[in-house]
């Protein structure tokens, strides 16, 4: 028996196997329209903001962005 979840972008069921290459997803669109989500920050993963440093940090590392 195949297992099947919903799309998380448009909720039709799919079925979560090798041959679903876009798997959890039901189709490339529904993959890539999460992935613009993401990029537009629409989704995003609770935690705190982190302070952005300064050039004038002793950050050895700074100039590295």
């Amino acid at each position: 028996m195949v297992k099947k979840v919903k799309c998380p972008t448009c909720g039709k069921e799919t079925e979560w196997k090798a041959e679903n290459k876009w798997r959890p997803f039901c189709s490339e669109r529904c993959k890539l329209i999460d992935l613009g989500e993401w990029a537009n920050e629409s989704h995003r993963i609770p935690g705190e903001e982190l302070p952005i440093p300064s050039d004038n940090d002793d950050d050895p590392y700074s100039g590295y962005h």
